[in-house]
């Protein structure tokens, strides 16, 4: 979920009220408690020393859950990506009390004032956390990338790591990084081009107090924050590769927006004042967006929400899982430490690479986890869409009467759905005579921070 940065702290209330609501976990209970404890002292057995490697991590300044670390070298042509991915396989055994805590939670649930972890902090942002402070037992992919940008899973081990540093996105400089990091993301950066992927990914929203009212503004996407996603995509474009060739494993799908939810875009796009070419697809469209544009953030939060939602599926003989975002076969294998999913995949990949076969238990559990991860999605994106209510409810209060100007999105038998032009605010209104792509005013007749809704009125 994008975080919803609350700097003055006007969503408390709001936000408790959605935690009690949906009974987000406030911790754990003893018992898993002192299990994490126990699993903490755990000492690596079987694992390759690569602690001679330069490895460093990338990620946000206060983030101490760290799921990767990476250094990368030359071979050849080629860029050599060494990408070592927190061993939660090592910590936490099948059938163990964080196990099945970790099958009831599914996933880490974010929320602006905190988040709600999918294992205790002693070993999401302890033990098995890739943090500079000691070494700590990994298991590293061997990605390679050739000129093209295609990568491949040269290899997996499980490994003994210590990162150099704990860079952060907005201080990162290139004397921080290896050699090749900056060519590593443009090689990914111009295969998702040629492939036709879409860039749907809208900055952090950020709720402002000035004046006595409040206000939403986006804060755009580092650089760097971009260049450390390339490694982990290619990373997860790998692992699903090869588990396709075993024939096992488990993927993360995604199906395009329909022809209906494409047209609403092309109207949310007219509504912020977007040029969107008629002969352009959703995915051609989104590479020309900038996110340090208001308009085009507010865009890319409604792309983001208009798809058809991804989903987790296991290998099927004869059946190509296909991620249309990504244009690719993809999966989920680079935070096991935040997802129940990447574990198993980690634990899966880690088997067909050295010509193992699947432990029985990872094995046992793919069929099971599309269901379990499916509910924790929803989960993440009802609260999620809980949050987004409140945060326009807290910025449109106090200004009730006031008039926006509105292009229409939609109309169906539930209403007319409205998106505001110069507030990233999406609505329904009662309105006749109108369709898809009409501009038309409305009045804010309520808008309620408990209820978290708001109300207009078509004025013209």
């Amino acid at each position: 979920m994008r975080a919803l940065v609350d700097d003055g702290h006007v969503l408390d209330s709001g936000l408790a009220a959605i935690r009690t609501q949906f009974q987000v976990p406030a911790g754990f209970s003893p018992a898993v408690e002192a299990a994490a404890a126990e699993a903490a002292r755990r000492a690596p057995t079987a694992h390759v020393d690569r602690t001679d490697q330069p490895f460093v991590t990338l990620d946000p300044a206060t983030s101490t859950d760290l799921d990767q670390a990476f250094t990368i070298e030359w071979a050849g042509d080629d860029l050599l990506l060494h990408y070592a991915i927190a061993d939660v396989g090592w910590f936490v055994q099948p059938g163990d009390p964080l196990d099945t805590e970790a099958w009831q939670r599914g996933s880490t649930l974010y929320l602006p004032d905190g988040k709600a972890g999918l294992y205790p902090r002693s070993l999401a942002e302890g033990a098995a956390s890739l943090l500079p402070d000691g070494p700590r037992p990994a298991v590293v992919f061997q990605v390679r990338l050739d000129a093209a940008g295609t990568a491949r899973l040269d290899g997996a081990e499980r490994a003994l790591i210590h990162s150099r540093a704990k860079l952060a996105y907005d201080t990162v400089t290139a004397a921080d990084l290896p050699a090749g990091f900056d060519e590593f993301s443009r090689r990914v950066a111009a295969a998702e081009a040629a492939r036709g992927a879409g860039i749907i990914d809208p900055p952090e929203q950020h709720v402002h107090h000035e004046g006595g009212h409040y206000r939403l503004t986006f804060r755009p996407r580092l650089p760097s924050e971009d260049q450390n996603a390339a490694m982990s995509l290619a990373a997860n474009l790998a692992v699903a590769d090869a588990m396709q060739t075993a024939g096992v494993g488990l993927f993360r799908v995604m199906e395009a927006p329909d022809e209906r939810a494409v047209r609403r875009l092309r109207h949310t796009a007219t509504a912020f004042g977007l040029q969107w070419p008629a002969g352009h697809s959703l995915e051609q469209f989104s590479r020309t967006l900038d996110g340090a544009r208001p308009a085009d953030a507010a865009f890319m939060m409604a792309a983001r929400r208009a798809g058809g939602g991804a989903e987790y599926r296991p290998y099927e003989a004869g059946v190509v899982p296909w991620h249309a975002a990504m244009a690719a076969t993809y999966a989920h294998a680079t935070a096991p430490l935040r997802r129940l999913a990447d574990r198993h995949v980690v634990e899966t990949v880690l088997a067909i690479a050295n010509g193992n076969p699947v432990p029985e238990q990872v094995a046992a559990a793919i069929p099971e986890l599309p269901a379990t991860m499916a509910k924790a999605d929803r989960m993440s994106n009802t609260i999620e869409r809980a949050v987004v209510d409140l945060a326009e409810a807290v910025i449109l209060h106090g200004s009730e009467g006031d008039t926006f100007d509105a292009i229409v999105t939609d109309d169906d038998e539930d209403g007319t759905r409205i998106q505001l032009t110069t507030v990233a605010v999406k609505a329904r209104v009662r309105a006749h005579g109108v369709k898809p792509g009409d501009p038309i005013r409305v009045k804010l007749v309520a808008a309620d921070p408990v209820e978290r809704t708001v109300e207009f009125a078509r004025v013209g």
